[in-house]
């Protein structure tokens, strides 16, 4: 099972949903940052579920246990490991004979041959997204230092849609990180809540995009064809279960566009050049324009849902229909804010450490 990613900062993920214990080994710190743990714990309660009604009423704490590569509240430079125990597990609600309908449970019962931990989703369970926040928060930290500032909304939630970003300013970026449910347009919040209830009293699930942002970036970084920005992001965001979709600036928009709309007009400002728009996300030929970097991500719905589904008993091969028991996320969009500011904060001190 490959579960490393990076060049210059490295992540090595370990865990199951219902095991022990989660976490992550990051490798390639530089030594002597400084990490200040209260602003871990609070990207960890962004992410943690059980915290109001629209997530999984699964209760969990999330406290981060720093175990090495930290000394006197410094990086050390060797390999800094957190992990992160799980306290409420309810492993009877899941049963490995029958797969449920878009998880990984039959993809994984064929690649390990029925070995693979079924329960709560075992290391395919989007309860591994914890680690990733642990480890974003830290890169978050390194690079704020630098002036780099992160933060991202939820842009639609189903039918419900909020604007999507304008002028990317640090402060709008800190704005929505203190927000409980954050988005631009309040109206939107509103709506969006609405769906996620209407899903949840129907037994069902819904889907979602999260529109994420870096400010303060310089030009330069990245490499242009296999090391470009977008494909370090890209490579990241994957890794996260239930994105199915990321785009950067106007993404797909930009199949109505004409050149003349597309492009971003360059001009001396201060005594600096920057662009009068940023359609195309901060990034030019795979390598940052000095813009900030903004990506939109989709996610799909959860697939543990109440409602009856058709499926497979694996060891009598008989259909058979599935309800899903357990306590799961109608929409896991709200939560999986934290996620995507931490995936894009690890690619981008991926991208600034081999500058």
């Amino acid at each position: 099972m490959s579960n490393t990613w990076g060049n210059r900062i490295t992540l090595s993920i370990f865990g199951e949903s219902h095991g022990e214990a989660i976490g992550i080994v990051i490798g390639g710190l530089p030594a002597g940052e400084g990490i200040n743990e209260e602003e871990i714990a609070a990207d960890m309660a962004r992410r943690a579920p059980g915290n109001n009604e629209f997530s999984t009423k699964r209760k969990e704490p999330d406290k981060a246990e720093i175990v090495s590569g930290l000394y006197r509240e410094k990086t050390t430079g060797a390999p800094l490991c957190g992990m992160i125990r799980n306290t409420d597990t309810r492993s009877s609600d899941y049963d490995a004979t029958v797969p449920r309908p878009s998880h990984a449970d039959y993809a994984a019962y064929v690649k390990y041959g029925g070995n693979s931990d079924p329960r709560g989703g075992g290391h395919f369970s989007g309860r591994l997204t914890a680690p990733i926040v642990f480890a974003g928060n830290i890169a978050k930290q390194i690079l704020k230092k630098e002036g780099i500032v992160f933060g991202a909304h939820i842009l639609q939630i189903g039918s419900a849609r909020d604007s999507m970003f304008g002028e990317v300013t640090p402060y709008l970026l800190n704005e929505l990180v203190k927000s409980d449910f954050p988005v631009i347009d309040p109206n939107a919040a509103r709506l969006m809540k609405e769906e996620i209830l209407n899903v949840k009293n129907e037994g069902d699930s819904v889907g979602g995009i999260v529109e994420c942002a870096a400010a303060g970036l310089p030009a330069g970084l990245g490499e242009p064809f296999f090391g470009s920005v977008e494909s370090v992001i890209a490579s990241l965001m994957y890794s996260v279960p239930a994105v199915k979709g990321i785009s950067f600036g106007e993404g797909f928009g930009f199949a109505a566009m004409k050149g003349s709309q597309a492009n971003d007009p360059l001009r001396m400002n201060e005594g600096n050049i920057v662009m009068s728009s940023n359609h195309n996300g901060g990034i030019n030929g795979g390598i940052t324009n000095g813009m900030p970097i903004v990506c939109s991500v989709a996610f799909k719905p959860t697939p543990s849902i109440a409602k009856e589904q058709n499926s497979v008993n694996l060891q009598t091969g008989q259909n058979e229909t599935l309800t899903v028991r357990g306590r799961h996320d109608p929409c896991i969009v709200p939560r999986a804010v934290v996620v995507t500011e931490a995936v894009l904060a690890l690619s981008v001190l991926d991208l600034w450490m081999q500058r």
